[in-house]
């Protein structure tokens, strides 16, 4: 493997389709496409400033590093990454990726990152302003990730979610088979039009949660006081501790709570409208 460090590099493509480097302590200036379509790459103590620095890669390890804002867009079409230890200031990172592992990086401005990426594996990372982040992605493994941003996982499918903290509204719209395991989720809409959504001992905060859900499974979880007209249309199956504020027109399934301040059913309730509502 060929090492090239401490130097300083800049324009377009100064690296373009090389193979088996070594990058130490490099300096990637403004420019474009300073490692396309490269393969067998290890950055160390980079730091990247240019646009669309590694597209079309195979196989890159990327440690210790910076990805300024002007390096947005950095990492797309590309596969076999393990990124560690890195703070990523750019937005629209890692689009149409294959096989991610990221461990102990932070996002500081994750705007829409994370597209139609498949097999991401996440630990001990934390995304903020992270506006549509994990969009149309599949299979996703994740723990403690501290994320604040909204709209996230629109799309996506078989995600597995533990010790985590989201702050996010508009969360799992539309997911396919997603769990959640021992995490904290505040934000509005929790859960719209999603598909086997199932969360096991988690809080969940913020209004109308859990809404026009199909095979929807609650174990062990509480809610915050904000979090009421729950289960509107949703098929559901329910464990819940402690009070939940309101609960409005589930579709069918059952939900066991402590407490229900008040369980609203109307003209509007959609068949077969037998859902049990328990409380202790």
């Amino acid at each position: 493997m060929q090492l090239i460090s401490k130097k300083e590099f800049g324009g377009e493509r100064p690296l373009y389709a090389t193979s088996g480097l070594r990058l130490e302590d490099v300096v990637i200036h403004t420019g474009e496409s300073a490692l396309k379509e490269t393969s067998d790459i290890e950055c160390l103590r980079c730091r990247f400033e240019g646009k669309y620095p590694l597209w079309c890669c195979d196989t890159f390890t990327v440690k210790d590093c910076l990805f300024t804002e002007g390096g947005r867009a950095a990492l797309w079409y590309s596969r076999n990454l393990l990124m560690e230890d890195t703070v990523v200031e750019a937005p629209k990172m890692f689009r149409e990726m294959d096989r991610l592992t990221l461990r102990r990086v932070r996002l500081t401005g994750a705007g829409e990152t994370l597209w139609h990426c498949r097999d991401i594996q996440m630990e001990d990372c934390q995304a903020d302003k992270a506006d549509y982040i994990f969009m149309s992605c599949d299979g996703v493994k994740i723990r403690n990730l501290t994320l604040n941003g909204n709209y996230s996982f629109q799309w996506s499918r078989n995600i597995e979610i533990r010790d985590s903290v989201l702050n996010t509204k508009d969360a799992f719209w539309e997911t396919d088979n997603c769990t959640v395991y021992d995490s904290t989720i505040i934000g509005e809409y929790l859960g719209w039009h999603s598909r086997n959504l199932r969360l096991v001992r988690c809080h969940i905060g913020g209004t109308q949660p859990l809404c026009y859900a199909e095979n929807l499974i609650l174990e062990d979880c509480t809610f915050d006081p904000d979090a009421d007209l729950a289960f509107e249309y949703s098929s559901v199956k329910a464990t819940i501790k402690g009070n939940v504020t309101s609960i409005k027109n589930p579709r069918t399934g059952s939900i066991k709570a402590d407490s229900v301040g008040e369980v609203i059913i109307d003209g509007n309730m959609k068949a077969p409208g037998d859902c049990v509502i328990e409380t202790s």
